[in-house]
């Protein structure tokens, strides 16, 4: 977007890998495990360090990213915050390693198709509960739905020569 954001929140993402194998090959499999996010996140590095590791499952914590809200994508939130799922989407790229970089979070699901369009990877998480209240104010805030006009017909019968 090139319009300046009006609220910016620092958000950590959790990206899980799990190892599939088959057949005497094996390849990765990633998902997006969850959002953090709060002022205390700051800190924290823009790669990701591992978390968790357990038997054939290893969670990653990228730090660094913001979740950037502005005014002219209220109406993409406000269809988020009233959708069956609300979510935040994380746009990655894949290393050459074949490892998920979560580039941007956003909570708008247009920006979230554009990267899919751009051939990122797009992996969608629950609004985190510290999340939600400040996305719903933002949109009760900011959002002025556009009247509907409904589309008038042409009189074409008027200009018939017959």
């Amino acid at each position: 977007m090139t319009a300046t954001p009006r609220l910016s929140l620092p958000v950590a993402v959790i990206m899980g890998r799990r190892t599939v194998a088959r057949s005497g090959w094996s390849v990765a499999s990633w998902q997006a495990v969850g959002v953090v996010a709060g002022a205390n996140l700051q800190g924290i590095e823009a790669r990701g360090s591992s978390v968790y590791q357990g038997e054939d499952e290893e969670h990653f914590l990228w730090g660094g990213l913001q979740l950037e809200l502005y005014r002219d994508a209220t109406e993409a939130y406000w269809a988020n915050l009233v959708g069956q799922q609300p979510s935040l989407f994380i746009v990655c790229t894949e290393a050459e390693d074949g490892t998920m970089v979560p580039e941007s979070v956003t909570a708008d699901p247009n920006e979230a198709g554009a990267g899919v369009e751009g051939n990122d990877r797009v992996f969608s998480v629950p609004i985190p509960p510290e999340v939600y209240p400040v996305l719903e104010r933002f949109v009760v805030e900011h959002h002025r739905p556009q009247e509907r006009h409904k589309r008038k017909r042409a009189e074409w019968s008027a200009d018939d020569p017959r």
